[in-house]
């Protein structure tokens, strides 16, 4: 694959992302004026909840998806809150939301209240909206830790699993991502991979395309199935696809 078809393969597969603390409604304007690029589409726009019913307008009639994050990024543990926030993030109009398990319960060894959140949110997601799960997996660092919360939000519904909120000090990691990827092989059940946080060169979203194809097949990394969050990629491969002719 050249340069020019994975830096094509990565912006349909990108999650455009402004978490950023001093954004606001004009910065969700122009990163929705970002992702519609001479090269095609990004796959969604994930923002603050705060700023979806404005995108949500200004993306009607677009095939770009609309995330927006919840629970985020502390991973707190009130199920309630959490759906509540959900619903009003559905109702102002987002497609798709990110969700940051309580991970710091599974850490110290309570597994039934990360799959309640996640089983709660699941059942309130109308049909056609994707639930992503982000596991925190720097922050687990144990590889049994990031296989065992992967495979409850796998159980618990979700329709990704997300490596990271990109918050912490360690964000997405070749080691962690091959790890999520095992669990989703293992499952057997139909659920994607996001890598979030720190993929910011066409070579970095290479290693976790590789990954994808040596443990889920050559044809699976698409958008429905396999996504990148991140704000800075989108201008490395921009370079890569100005200074690549098209064949």
């Amino acid at each position: 694959m050249t340069a020019r078809q994975t830096a094509l393969r990565a912006l349909a597969c990108l999650d455009l992302t402004d978490l950023s603390d001093s954004t606001s409604q004009e910065a969700a304007a122009r990163l929705i004026a970002r992702g519609q690029t001479a090269f095609g589409d990004v796959a969604a726009i994930c923002i603050w909840p705060q700023f979806v019913s404005g995108a949500a307008q200004r993306l009607r009639g677009s095939k770009i998806h609309l995330a927006t994050v919840i629970n985020f990024p502390a991973g707190g543990e009130d199920i309630e809150r959490a759906v509540q926030d959900v619903r009003e993030a559905l109702h102002d109009g987002a497609d798709e939301i990110d969700l940051v398990m309580p991970w710091r319960a599974l850490r110290r060894g309570d597994a039934a209240l990360p799959r309640a959140m996640i089983e709660a949110v699941a059942h309130s997601l109308p049909s056609k909206h994707q639930l992503k799960v982000i596991i925190e997996s720097g922050e687990l660092a144990d590889p049994s830790l990031i296989t065992a919360a992967s495979r409850i939000a796998i159980e618990a519904g979700a329709h990704f699993i997300k490596t990271s909120t990109g918050k912490t000090s360690t964000s997405a990691t070749p080691e962690a991502a091959r790890v999520m990827l095992e669990a989703i092989h293992d499952s057997g059940k139909p659920v994607g991979f996001k890598a979030s946080g720190g993929v910011r060169t066409l070579a970095e979203a290479q290693i976790y395309f590789d990954l994808a194809d040596e443990i889920m097949g050559p044809d699976w990394a698409a958008p429905a199935t396999f996504r990148f969050g991140a704000s800075g990629l989108l201008d490395a491969l921009l370079a890569t696809l100005s200074a690549e002719p098209a064949a």
